[in-house]
């Protein structure tokens, strides 16, 4: 059987006629004309998949033929240079690309310009109908989503990381103009993606569908044997079949799904493994201090009240006095000295005083 890796088998012969059906019918409408006399009508491919990926992906593809000519229009967010004016920015950004080799005419935006000249909302839709490809400098990749807002990401325009700082700068920003990128939703099982536009031969139509079909299914997550379906259309023109799988690829996508269930699987069971052990032990110990707490438990011992004081406390107790404050202390002493005072003053009285009382009444 197949490995899940390997790449769709798709007919050459199929793809051209594909496309020279699709230029026979822009030739021959009339409205399309004038697209395809301008920088031409976009030609992409619309893949369907068995089953929905569960999580999203986003696969960059490096196409031989170039979607954009060098004066086609590209944006690129730039952090802002310490001590530098957003024009000087400008410029020292434009000469660091020409120096490096880049061909492109590529529109420079510091950071600070997109805080400031973008901030209202209508600023901001025109900036994303102006141009059609969108770039940002890695350094500041992660502070661009609250600043440009949902609609870059729901009009598939999200800007693409470059590294400003590489040495093969002039390589890497050629790839990302002149390549496309296809975003694989967890929402739906349809994508698309564009490899090609009207301006182009027939020839070069047909290599980059075919390079673009062999690195989706080599990049996908949920393997290649997952597509179902692959159309080729334009904007106006009805999708045409290039590839259509079989019934037979149904069971290597089983086989992977399983294989993932079954590594999940192990992957659970390892670590539930691991909770009950953690969870034995855990009940191990508490079983271990409930045994020493009973055993460590002492007996009752009847504890002997005493019935009465002992005689030497009490006469303790009475034998203790208060010590009187010296204020009162000073207020005793008054009252002593008065006492004996009156005491001096008043004479005793004795017997033969009371018989003379006596004989003289």
């Amino acid at each position: 059987m197949e490995s899940p890796r390997d790449e769709l088998d798709l007919d050459r012969s199929q793809v051209n006629k594909a496309v020279q059906a699709l230029q026979a019918y822009l030739k021959s409408s009339s409205s399309s004309q004038k697209l395809f006399e301008n920088d031409g009508q976009a030609i992409s491919l619309l893949l369907t998949q068995w089953k929905i990926p569960r999580k999203e992906q986003t696969i960059r593809i490096s196409l031989p033929h170039g979607l954009r000519t060098e004066s086609g229009d590209v944006c690129l967010f730039t952090r802002d240079e310490p001590k530098m004016t957003s024009e000087q920015t400008v410029r020292f950004y434009k000469k660091l690309l020409a120096e490096r080799g880049v061909k492109n005419a590529i529109e420079v935006i510091p950071f600070n310009m997109l805080k400031t000249e973008y901030k209202p909302f209508e600023a901001k839709r025109r900036l994303l109908g102006n141009f059609d490809l969108f770039l940002s400098d890695a350094r500041i990749r992660r502070r661009l989503p609250s600043h440009i807002g949902k609609h870059f990401y729901e009009r598939k325009k999200a800007p693409l990381s470059v590294d400003l700082e590489s040495k093969h700068l002039a390589r890497d920003m050629e790839r990302l103009i002149q390549g496309t990128s296809l975003t694989v939703s967890n929402k739906g099982s349809c994508c698309m993606v564009r490899v090609a536009h009207s301006g182009m031969t027939a020839d070069e139509m047909v290599e980059n569908v075919m390079t673009a079909v062999s690195t989706i299914s080599a990049k996908l997550t949920m393997t290649g044997k997952n597509i179902k379906i692959i159309h080729l259309k334009s904007q106006t023109s009805v999708a045409l079949p290039i590839y259509t799988s079989d019934l037979s690829h149904l069971p290597v996508v089983e086989e992977a799904r399983k294989q993932a269930r079954s590594t999940k699987g192990a992957q659970k069971r390892k670590k539930e493994s691991q909770n009950t052990e953690v969870s034995d032990l855990k009940t191990k110990e508490t079983e271990e201090e409930k045994d020493t707490e009973e055993e460590e438990i002492p007996q009752l011992v009847p504890i002997e009240m005493p019935t009465k004081k002992p005689k030497q406390e009490t006469k303790s107790k009475k034998g203790l006095k208060k010590v009187p404050k010296p204020a009162a202390a000073g207020k005793g002493l008054k009252k002593t000295i008065k006492d004996t005072k009156l005491a001096k003053k008043t004479p005793k009285v004795t017997a033969r005083d009371l018989k003379r009382k006596a004989k003289n009444k």
